[in-house]
């Protein structure tokens, strides 16, 4: 039989559920998506690294979850990492009977097997909106009858916990792009050798700049960018020798960073798949999908460089450019997984930068 259990705010508030995947304990930020779909690629998406996520949408599970074959390029087909990168689930209902040609296994046995607890029968319009409205809080997940202390992941480098150690190759033709793993979603990698590149991806702290390549690739990640030091100062380098460099979510704050502007926390963040971005200088608006919980401060950009994408919601930053040399970034996914791809022309357009 499942076990009840809490899903326990910093402030005291408590909502009550019942335990399925591991009946354990964790802590961490809880924040909430607004996507109706994708949970396979969002859980194991390396940005949700220490955070329990709250789904929205009122029915998660029904298509159940794919096998762990992988792609031409040794990538997990069907998932963003070779692991479930959350530190808990919280849902409103639980979807039974599993119904999808690529199931090969129901959310509640994937999550056990994971060692990843959820909670469901949760009320999670009341949870979001009390998150919007006081900002995201640290949380945790205890089983009826145990408790455990709160955690604040963004006191640890959680780039560090979630990159490669070693260097990996993809692909064998084209313009050499060096891949700074900062938490990189495979959909990137994949995004890049479809678009023509030989991809090199290397740990978050790695000094590549000895390396022979054609362009620097910042993709995206969890936590404060600022603890990422290591990374930003590379990429200051890799500046300095006018290489051509695009960065992708936690990528856009590391590059603003190296740049000499400064990043903040949102009030609670945007992880969904249908933020409107406006392309600055133009008329074109874009569905986008979208993670992050910081954002670059466009007020702090240094001469020279220009806001490139501004959220339609909130007015807040979305992308950065460079006024004359080829460096660009964007706050939101173009490669999707999940959501939209009406931007995934991005990465053709940056193969073209590297020319």
């Amino acid at each position: 039989m499942a076990r009840e259990g809490l899903l326990i705010l910093e402030d005291g508030t408590e909502f009550p559920g019942t335990f399925f995947g591991a009946e354990i304990a964790a802590a961490g930020e809880v924040v909430f998506t607004t996507g109706m779909v994708g949970y396979p690629e969002s859980l194991t998406d390396p940005s949700y690294a220490g955070q329990i996520l709250v789904a929205t949408y009122p029915l998660v599970g029904n298509y159940g979850v794919p096998g762990d074959e992988p792609d031409a390029l040794g990538l997990p087909a069907a998932f963003e990492s070779e692991r479930v990168q959350v530190s808990g689930l919280v849902i409103a209902n639980l979807g039974g009977d599993v119904s999808h040609p690529t199931a090969r296994r129901s959310l509640d046995d994937w999550l056990r097997e994971a060692g990843v607890p959820g909670l469901e029968g949760v009320d999670t319009r009341a949870l979001a909106q009390r998150l919007r409205d006081r900002g995201t809080m640290l949380g945790k997940l205890v089983p009826a009858g145990e408790d455990i202390a709160f955690f604040d992941p963004h006191l640890t480098n959680l780039v560090a916990r979630v990159s490669h150690p070693e260097r990996m190759e993809y692909g064998r033709d084209g313009p050499r792009i060096v891949l700074v793993d900062t938490g990189a979603k495979a959909s990137i990698v994949r995004c890049l050798v479809r678009a023509g590149a030989r991809v090199l991806r290397v740990p978050w702290d790695d000094d590549f700049l000895g390396e022979h390549f054609d362009g620097v690739l910042l993709p995206n990640g969890p936590g404060d960018p600022k603890m990422a030091a290591q990374t930003v100062e590379h990429v200051r380098r890799a500046m300095a020798s006018r290489v051509p460099i695009f960065g992708i979510c936690l990528g856009n704050q590391l590059l603003a960073l190296a740049a000499g502007a400064d990043t903040y926390k949102l009030k609670f963040g945007h992880r969904s798949q249908n933020q409107p971005c406006l392309e600055v200088g133009t008329r074109r608006c874009y569905v986008t999908s979208q993670n992050h919980g910081y954002a670059v401060s466009g007020a702090t950009l240094p001469d020279g460089w220009r806001e490139w994408f501004l959220n339609a919601n909130d007015g807040t930053n979305e992308g950065i450019r460079h006024e004359y040399r080829p460096l660009r970034s964007v706050q939101f996914h173009p490669e999707a997984a999940p959501g939209p791809t009406d931007t995934v022309e991005l990465f053709r357009r940056f193969l073209e930068m590297v020319g």
